[in-house]
């Protein structure tokens, strides 16, 4: 089989059962590229960073970038793109006329309630699956950027974008 129909088949899988977004995507690719040995781990490690600097989804955005390193051409990039967004596009333009007709009905309101830990437990796979030494020199210190943080853009006023640049900085100082 080419390597196009293999990425548009691991593309395929990832856009079908991709519930929850980008970064609930995350495990999901890891597990299609790297298993099949396209990428390294530390190579997905840059995607991922990279995805989430450039604007727009980090799931397309990975999808896009990931279809050029294993094909090395422009048609991997958009074969992966697109075989990436098509099934989500067309299963969310199926379900949203079920959905909006049947908002209360239990069963629907069921699933949607079900889905929310899944959800959350895939963005959690997510996170724990960044957390490696190609991610972090030392645990210590990340962590306390992480904690400190967190802290001050709950319990201050402080814009988000501004701890984000003094967390960089303060990284940046520190490795």
């Amino acid at each position: 089989m080419s390597i196009y129909l293999k990425l548009i088949w691991a593309y395929f899988k990832i856009g079908i059962f991709g519930f929850g977004g980008g970064y609930a995507m995350l495990s999901l690719i890891q597990k299609e590229v790297v298993a099949s040995g396209w990428i390294t781990n530390n190579m997905f490690t840059d995607i991922v960073a990279i995805s989430q600097m450039t604007p727009g989804p980090i799931g397309i955005n990975s999808a896009t970038y990931i279809g050029y390193v294993v094909t090395n051409s422009v048609w991997g990039s958009i074969a992966a793109t697109l075989t990436v967004v098509i099934p989500s596009f067309l299963l969310v333009l199926y379900t949203s006329h079920y959905v909006r007709k049947n908002k209360d009905n239990k069963i629907i309101k069921g699933i949607f309630l079900g889905l929310r830990p899944v959800v959350v437990g895939l963005i959690a796979s997510a996170a724990l699956m960044l957390m490696n030494r190609d991610n972090f020199i030392d645990y210590t210190w990340s962590i306390a950027i992480c904690v400190t943080s967190f802290i001050l853009v709950y319990y201050t006023k402080i814009h988000p974008i501004y701890i984000i640049i003094l967390a960089g900085i303060f990284g940046y100082m520190i490795y």
